[in-house]
């Protein structure tokens, strides 16, 4: 039994439930909890909350599609998938995307691709490394 609490982080969204849809599938995870206005999303070491953005802030949010990607914010999550393949496929299906497998770059023991959610959220995406890398 853990000591402390799960780390996690809050995302704020137009539509909680597309973009908790979104990162449940992509993730492969079943939400915690749902209800209208937030949504617990849990993996085996982190909690991922979609909360939804203030009434009156959401009427003025235009989400595209695709959307504009918010790419000059001081945070960036990264979340860890079963293979950065399958979140490729899955992201494009579900109103998101990914760089091409040439974009990817490996760490020490994760392989990872940036992407983004439907409401534009550039968020990278990290599979287990089949290999470890290299060292310089």
């Amino acid at each position: 039994m853990s000591t402390q609490p799960k780390a996690g982080a809050v995302l704020f969204a137009k539509d909680v439930a597309r973009l908790a849809a979104f990162y449940a599938q992509v993730l492969a995870v079943v939400p915690k909890h749902a209800h209208a206005e937030k949504v617990v999303i849990e993996a085996e070491d982190f909690l991922l909350v979609i909360h939804a953005v203030p009434p009156a802030a959401a009427a003025t949010l235009e989400i595209s599609a695709p959307p504009v990607l918010r790419e000059n914010v001081p945070v960036k999550l990264f979340l860890p998938v079963r293979s950065l393949a399958q979140a490729r496929l899955s992201t494009q299906q579900l109103g998101g995307g990914m760089k091409p497998a040439d974009a990817e770059w490996s760490g020490p023991d994760f392989r990872a691709c940036d992407g983004f959610d439907p409401e534009g959220n550039v968020v990278q995406f990290r599979e287990v490394a089949r290999e470890p890398a290299l060292a310089s």
